[in-house]
């Protein structure tokens, strides 16, 4: 009753999906493609309030989110508990899941699960119904998630190697140029922090052979002395070559993140990196972070068990929603394990939805990663900005921004336009574009 009073029950939930363009940034399996697809959901109460979502837009998850969509109708937004259930209940076995051992090409996010492509789409409309919920009562979600703890939000420029443009010139150009060497990476960097202020940096590695990737880290640490540095090869290296590259680095970068695959090839590493002798700076051991061994609450207990990963990059769409990554949060607490957050290609509407529940997190020690800087579109009346690196946390009802309906037309007209070549994403299909020829690499590669 109480919900029905306030006019907290939906009463329709629209999907929109869309293609958002993408520059041609390179990783272990190829080149992001020149658009991306995503979805935003939009629920609306009887109070007349609509809350905005966004999660991935591909195929299989847009046939598990129209069926979810429809059984939302008549409940309120207040049910978060009950997502779940109601998720597995209609949503069935999903298309284009694949079994524990292989990998995600797309996403480089471990394993395709039937179990992981339900909390994807799950999460974009938690992150509705919050936002309705926020709306209705005045409360910002970081209120409903507990209040927070923090006013800013830091995050951390993601570099990539890249392209100067998309293969044959599809896509929308931009003016970045290509960054394939140290040098490159070092001006793509500078520019990173020039523009937003950043302060740490992410190379996205596992592109080119460990040695060279190697020295644009180096180079990253002549450039910014002392500023946090990350490099991350999505599983692209064997374990021995894994230890190599932590002991050249082990003096200037923050963490190691995935470089390879799987928790036992993680715990190898990591034992490995416990058992060596500290180097005449005495340092201590590199940590190694996740966002693919470590992605859903069954996978915790292996990892921390065999010390795998000392930092856990959580997303929200990966662990179905926010209330599930405090969730994450306090277990990583509990058990001692660092907590940061992984970004994949996203809009405003994520981006607010990780600011709000980073605001909450007492234990965020590292800077969050984000891809919105390389993003050119968007779907909000008004771009979320970076003010020294960081983010400041909205206190305006519900996640605070506003979606732009004729925006969100043009790219959903595109999406609609396409014959379906880019409405899942494939890095390595977007690579062949470029060598017809070329075979998807097996990891490890090096």
């Amino acid at each position: 009753m109480t919900d029905a009073r306030h006019g907290l029950i939906i009463t329709e939930v629209r999907l929109t999906p869309v293609l958002v363009a993408d520059p041609p940034l390179l990783n272990t399996q190829g080149v992001h493609q020149p658009y991306t697809p995503r979805l935003i959901i939009e629920v609306t109460t009887e109070g007349g309030v609509t809350g905005l979502g966004e999660t991935y837009g591909d195929t299989g998850y847009l046939a598990l989110a129209q069926p979810l969509a429809g059984a939302l109708i008549g409940r309120p937004v207040t049910d978060l508990n009950g997502l779940p259930e109601l998720a597995a209940e209609v949503c069935g076995d999903p298309r284009g899941a694949t079994g524990a051992g292989a990998v995600d090409a797309g996403g480089l996010r471990g394993a395709r699960t039937a179990g992981k492509l339900r909390l994807s789409v799950l999460s974009g409309f938690e992150v509705a119904c919050l936002d309705a919920w926020g709306r209705a009562t005045g409360l910002p979600v970081h209120a409903l998630l507990g209040g927070k703890v923090r006013d800013r939000v830091e995050f951390s420029a993601y570099l990539f190697y890249r392209w100067a443009e998309h293969p044959g010139g599809r896509g929308e150009r931009d003016d970045w140029g290509a960054a394939l060497d140290p040098a490159g990476v070092v001006a793509q960097a500078r520019r990173f922090a020039d523009t937003y202020g950043f302060t740490s940096f992410k190379l996205k590695g596992g592109v080119f052979p460990p040695d060279e990737e190697i020295a644009a880290v180096r180079a990253l640490a002549a450039e910014f002395p002392g500023q946090p540095l990350r490099l991350d090869p999505n599983g692209a290296w064997s374990v021995p070559t894994s230890c190599r590259v932590a002991d050249e680095l082990a003096d200037v970068l923050e963490y190691l993140e995935d470089p390879t695959s799987g928790t036992a090839g993680m715990a190898e590493v990591a034992s490995a990196l416990r058992g060596a002798r500290p180097g005449a700076s005495g340092r201590a051991r590199l940590p190694l972070a996740t966002n693919m061994c470590v992605t859903t609450f069954d996978e915790i207990a292996e990892a921390f068990a065999r010390d795998a990963v000392q930092i856990v990059l959580c997303d929200h769409h990966y662990w179905g929603g926010l209330r599930n990554t405090r969730e994450l949060a306090a277990i990583c607490r509990t058990f001692g394990v660092g907590l940061s957050m992984h970004s994949n290609t996203h809009l405003g509407i994520s981006l607010a939805a990780m600011t709000q529940v980073a605001a909450t997190v007492p234990h965020l020690g590292h800077a969050c990663d984000s891809h919105y800087p390389w993003q050119t579109e968007d779907v909000l009346t008004e771009r979320i900005g970076f003010r020294d690196g960081r983010v400041d946390v909205s206190d305006a009802p519900g996640l605070g921004v506003t979606l732009d309906r004729d925006r969100l037309a043009v790219l959903h007209r595109r999406w609609r336009a396409d014959d379906g070549g880019l409405r899942d994403r494939d890095d390595a299909a977007a690579m062949r574009h470029a060598d017809p020829g070329r075979v998807t690499p097996a990891t490890p590669r090096w």
